[in-house]
């Protein structure tokens, strides 16, 4: 089995969901990168801020939602980063939007 593309990694955490604003991690800029390689998959992931309630919670979703896509005896390196900091510019139009944060 082979490791799976990067847009398909990005479908799967479109469907892990920041319970506090309603709107998937991938629009709401929480991905920082995703990393393919000869001994699996590292994703970068942030948090609206280091003080979220609810980050444990949405790394367990992700790492569920990942781990079906990464087969032995490949690795899932799931990290938790602060730099750069988040902010609403790193959100997509469309979440933006979802929040009434539209131009």
């Amino acid at each position: 089995m082979s490791l799976p593309t990067e847009e398909a990694l990005c479908t799967v955490l479109r469907q892990v969901v920041d319970p506090e604003v309603g709107v998937n991690i991938v629009d709401l800029g929480l991905v920082y990168g995703i990393d393919i390689g000869d001994n699996g998959v590292v994703v970068r992931l942030t948090m609206t801020s280091p003080a979220c309630p609810m980050g444990d919670l949405v790394m367990d979703e992700a790492r569920a939602a990942l781990e079906p896509l990464v087969p032995e005896p490949y690795d899932l390196d799931l990290q938790l980063v602060w730099e750069p900091p988040w902010s609403p510019a790193l959100m997509s139009p469309k979440a933006k939007d979802t929040l009434g944060w539209g131009e």
